[in-house]
């Protein structure tokens, strides 16, 4: 995500931290490349002149002269604006009766389908009894697939193709308000463009079912095109909001910066995979974190929240604090850090130095360092691996051989171990405030 951005916009800052007094000739310099980086982003051109106009007003005004860093200090500026460019982060309306009816909109092929799946997953894992309405009948398997997202979810699905999708709207909100459900999500179907007859249709699916939210599901990927696809809907459907897909495969990211600005709808929530738990609700300050390379470590603790195991995790970190690491726990912790997600989304929001460091490597490289970690301890007795200090010559060869690996890479899991309690030794010893330089 961004990544294009992050890089280009980090050279730029890197030149400011380097500069112990800015002159305005230096901001101008510094704003020509930011603008240039924005624009290549895909951000829409007047969004990049308004936002370029207000940080260089700030820059080379009194806050940044008078400050003590003042590379630092246009940084900060930089990231205040972005946040403001962003918008605020707008929840999710859950006010009203229930049920409430959460309608998906969209062109075909952004997502919406599967948006539908995610946002049942995380609705429900916050106690709301979901349930989905497949009212897309003309997609080849459209049904199909929502219903086999109910089954892996556990909630129901409503379908019926005899029924025009307005008629199969309001049969389900009736369902869903016999049932007890507090959240009814409408699946709806998408064209390849903006015509007359799926506007119709959506303002009679909405006639029926009076929703409180109607997301507008766009795919990242298509930049500026996004801009006019959201007019679209905005001009024809109530529209409250927007859910962008596909965010990991952007690195450009440009869309998600301009379209707030330009259409006035607030973004609710970003799509950063195709697995279900790869829904994020919509924070402009993290965001701008990670379009700045400063990562988004708030993201980072409720990934680490939802996939790690609390209890597991606590005795895990108390005998690391002791010096009773061992490669057992090693194991563990490697397979927790499996459930959070992909990799590079993990390096993404590193903080600080770091993050610098960990994007420099290559996640597939560390991921098949994982496979030959894992081979080489599941080949290990329970006894060698709470104590590795008994891992002799003979049983080293026994090792590479029960694991297809060298002796050396054996050997150079063990240094590698040792390092390991080693930092944990040097952290205990400092109270913890090598974690703080580490990080800083």
């Amino acid at each position: 995500m961004f990544e294009n951005l992050t890089n280009r916009l980090n050279q730029v800052f890197d030149q400011l931290r380097r500069r112990g007094k800015l002159t305005e000739a230096d901001v101008d310099v510094a704003m020509r490349e930011v603008r240039l980086a924005l624009l290549e982003a895909d951000v829409h051109f007047s969004v990049v002149k308004s936002f370029i106009a207000r940080v260089r007003e700030r820059a080379i005004g009194a806050e940044v002269s008078k400050a003590l860093n003042p590379g630092q200090q246009v940084i900060k500026i930089v990231n205040d604006e972005l946040i403001a460019t962003l918008g605020e982060p707008a929840p999710l309306n859950m006010t009203g009766p229930k049920p409430r009816v959460i309608m998906m909109v969209g062109l075909q092929g952004s997502g919406k389908t599967t948006g539908a799946g995610k946002l049942a997953r995380l609705l429900r894992s916050k106690g709301e009894r979901v349930m989905m309405v497949a009212g897309d009948p003309y997609r080849p398997a459209a049904v199909k697939q929502l219903q086999q997202l109910g089954e892996r979810l556990d909630v129901p699905v409503e379908a019926d193709t005899s029924l025009k999708p307005p008629e199969l709207a309001k049969s389900a909100f009736e369902k869903a308000e016999k049932g007890g459900f507090g959240v009814m999500i409408m699946d709806t179907a998408g064209r390849s463009q903006l015509d007359a007859e799926l506007m119709q249709e959506l303002k009679a699916i909405a006639a029926k079912i009076n929703p409180v939210e109607t997301l507008l599901v766009i795919d990242s990927m298509i930049g500026q095109e996004a801009l006019n696809i959201a007019q679209g809907f905005r001009d024809n459907v109530s529209i409250t909001g927007l859910m962008l897909t596909k965010m990991d495969g952007d690195s450009r990211g440009g869309a998600a910066i301009s379209i707030r600005s330009v259409t006035g709808v607030p973004i609710k929530f970003i799509g950063t995979g195709e697995k279900l738990d790869a829904l994020e609700a919509y924070d402009p300050s993290r965001l701008s974190s990670r379009i700045l390379g400063m990562g988004d470590m708030i993201g980072l603790i409720e990934k680490a929240e939802a996939a790690f195991d609390q209890e597991t995790a606590q005795k895990s970190a108390e005998r690391m604090m002791q010096g009773q690491f061992t490669l057992e726990d090693w194991l563990d912790q490697m397979k927790q850090m499996k459930k959070m997600g992909p990799l590079a989304q993990i390096m993404d929001m590193l903080p600080g130095q770091v993050g610098q460091a960990a994007r420099q490597i290559d996640p597939k490289d560390i991921e098949q360092n994982f496979k030959f970690t894992e081979a080489i301890i599941h080949s290990m007795t329970l006894k060698e691996r709470r104590n590795p200090d008994i891992l002799n010559a003979s049983r080293r060869r026994r090792i590479a051989a029960g694991s297809g690996m060298e002796v050396q890479d054996v050997n150079r899991l063990i240094k590698q171990f040792r390092e390991a309690q080693k930092m944990m030794k040097m952290i205990q010893k400092s109270g913890g405030k090598g974690l703080g330089r580490l990080f800083g």
